[in-house]
């Protein structure tokens, strides 16, 4: 059986590291089962315990092999592997949030979040409207975000392409972020990437997305 019994993780969870220092995959905070019908629990499972799982394990290999150069004081090949640490540690990041973003339960958003999202876009509806429609624009693989500006107090749409980690990156917090890598959907929604998109709407963590916007506007 695909599904399977996890034990939860914190809502605004970050990748894990052990006791020595490596990255491990985060458990989800629900069965692999849980978000049908939006998602199977043949992707979920195959997007959580193989892809997420290859990243942080390139992670790890990655700063290793950095580590070891640096010590032996061979910058350039450190310096070649950056672009590894990047893909995977980004991959490993996104991944991270990305779980946190989705709930069985679904939700809306409420309070400030929901005042700041009338403020920032008129409606959660033209919210919803434009990161689908920059999600679904995004050229080969990447993400689409709901991010938070802390310099303008604005939350701001954006997307990244491949496994760019959106903080540093674009410098915005990320809030919500779509998965539009076909690894994320194509077993269930072909090479339709928009039902997708639009789909995943009825799974968005609301409460997830709001503490994320809470303790960004701290930051």
């Amino acid at each position: 059986m695909l599904a399977k019994t996890l034990r939860p993780i914190s809502s605004l969870a970050r990748p894990a590291l052990s006791f020595r220092g490596k990255h491990t995959l985060p458990d989800l905070p629900y069965d692999y089962n849980a978000l049908e019908p939006v998602i199977s629990a043949e992707i979920m499972q195959l997007h959580h315990s193989k892809h997420h799982a290859t990243y942080v394990n390139n992670l790890n290999t990655a700063e290793e092999k950095s580590l070891e150069a640096i010590s032996k004081g061979d910058i350039r090949e450190a310096i070649k592997l950056q672009s590894a640490m990047k893909f995977n540690g980004g991959g490993h990041i996104n991944h991270t949030i990305f779980w946190t973003n989705l709930s069985p339960h679904g939700g809306e958003p409420t309070g400030e979040l929901l005042n700041q999202i009338k403020a920032d876009f008129g409606s959660l509806e033209n919210l919803q409207k434009q990161l689908s429609t920059a999600s679904v624009g995004v050229q080969g693989s990447g993400w689409g975000w709901l991010g938070y500006c802390k310099d303008q107090k604005k939350l701001k749409i954006t997307t990244c392409q491949n496994q760019d980690p959106l903080e540093a990156t674009t410098g915005l917090v990320p809030l919500f972020g779509i998965d539009v890598w076909e690894h994320a959907y194509y077993i269930q929604y072909k090479n339709v990437r928009p039902d997708y998109v639009n789909a995943i709407w009825k799974i968005c963590n609301w409460k997830n997305v709001d503490e994320r916007y809470q303790s960004a506007r701290q930051q």
